[in-house]
């Protein structure tokens, strides 16, 4: 790791937070393209003993679903599960045997968010505690009806992989992810050098110790523990996922928004297990984390040129927001140095394009079809780039919508003679002019 040059930055916006936050330690890490590019350590792991570092372990909490998320996803993948498969097909004769695992993910199942009192008695619940909870447990609120997170909805999202792959969630998860991305310091126990989880006192500058809880059959929920130079590793993979590990387009669905956590701003929703926080003008993904004595953020960003994430850990369970740190230190580190596109290289066009580039209209609506970066595309003229429509072909004047807008429709010349009369895309016509529908369909 090479000193980033905003360096300076993130370490007085890290040093900042654990003083005003008053955290025994705060720890963070920023990855660009696969690489850690900067670490930063504040204050005792271990008050009056172990110092913070990159690796030592604190727990992660919740950040552990988007590992259940992702074991869901390859399961997706391999055909052994559908995201829309109803909970009896994996819980046979269970009260909520209608709720869908998609939902379950997003937490737009509206079941209730804790599997009994758990968190006041702090008994570990066993794999029988956890399916007769469930069983008992409420609807709170009809399916979709709005967004109401579930710890009990990843607890049997972990029984779901485990009854799926005829073994268990943390078989599953050391075989699938933690050994293939070399996460050897993410773990269901603590291992030393460790962190001690503390409750920071409101009114006066001390502590207080706060217990290793242990969420037995919960543990897909919010069990791990890791390190700023592991989970750095994980939100390397949320940028830019090993394709032996998860297909790039499996990831790209999971970023898509499932619920809206905040109809009135927008500023929150969840796709397939990942939180998808708006922060400045970009929307940063992945998940915060909480367990007694520790709070975590873990987010990602990707577009066209930018694979990068940040992790924040900190050993205080109150008054700290390292989801909103971590989404402050990707955004500086990305906007100190952007990633640039490569300068433009001029290419030949397929001649049998040629005839079809140009303004067409629609709807009394311009739009450009043009060849870029090796391949037929349409745009709005001024429209945003992220709307361009970028096609493959599937046969003789036929291409299919791969990206941007109406992606997955189809796309025909319609031919008078050996002339182009007309395009047809997602049922409307496109003609060199505008035209009325009367025009159209006379």
């Amino acid at each position: 790791m090479t000193d980033a040059p905003y360096k300076k930055d993130l370490d007085g916006k890290l040093a900042d937070a654990q003083l005003a936050w008053r955290a025994p330690s705060v720890v963070a890490a920023v990855v660009r393209d696969g690489a850690v590019v900067w670490t930063g350590a504040v204050g005792s792991a271990v008050v009056g003993g172990l110092e913070a570092g990159p690796d030592v372990q604190y727990r992660i909490g919740s950040i552990t679903k988007t590992f259940t998320s992702v074991l869901v996803h390859q399961l997706r993948d391999e055909g052994v599960l559908d995201l829309d498969d109803p909970l009896d097909r994996w819980i046979p004769d269970s009260r909520h045997a209608g709720v869908t695992l998609r939902r379950l993910l997003a937490h737009a199942s509206g079941l209730q968010r804790e599997l009994g009192d758990m968190w006041a008695t702090l008994e570990v619940p066993s794999r029988d505690d956890l399916l007769a909870g469930f069983e008992a447990s409420e609807q709170v609120l009809s399916t979709r009806e709005g967004h109401h997170y579930s710890n009990l909805a990843y607890a049997i999202l972990g029984e779901v992989v485990g009854r799926a792959t005829s073994s268990t969630w943390s078989e599953q998860l050391e075989h699938r992810l933690l050994r293939p991305l070399g996460m050897a310091r993410t773990t269901l126990e603590p291992t030393g050098p460790r962190a001690q989880g503390y409750l920071t006192e409101p009114y006066a500058d001390g502590v207080r110790p706060e217990p290793d809880s242990d969420l037995g059959s919960t543990a897909s929920a919010g069990q791990l523990w890791s390190t700023a130079d592991d989970l750095a590793r994980w939100a390397a993979f949320l940028a830019d996922p090993d394709p032996d590990v998860l297909k790039l387009e499996t990831l790209e669905g999971m970023r898509q928004p499932v619920i809206v956590f905040d109809p009135a701003t927008w500023l929150l929703a969840w796709g397939g297990g990942l939180m998808l926080w708006r922060r400045d003008k970009r929307v940063h993904h992945g998940h915060g984390g909480a367990m007694p004595g520790f709070l975590a953020g873990c987010y990602a960003f990707r577009d066209d040129t930018e694979r990068a994430g940040a992790v924040v850990l900190t050993n205080t369970g109150r008054a700290a927001d390292p989801e909103a740190l971590a989404g402050e230190l990707l955004n500086a580190a990305l906007d100190a140095d952007p990633r640039r596109k490569p300068g433009w290289v001029p290419s030949d066009v397929p001649a049998e394009l040629r005839e079809l580039l140009g303004p067409w209209w629609s709807e009394g609506s311009e739009f450009l079809v043009e060849y870029r970066d090796g391949g037929l595309t349409m745009i709005g003229r001024g429209g945003a780039e992220w709307r361009r429509t970028r096609f493959e072909p599937t046969g003789r004047d036929e291409w299919r919508a791969v990206k941007g807008r109406e992606a997955g429709e189809r796309l025909r010349v319609v031919r008078s003679g050996t002339a182009v009369e007309r395009l047809m895309f997602g049922g409307y016509a496109f003609t060199r002019d505008p035209r009325t529908f009367s025009e159209l369909s006379s």
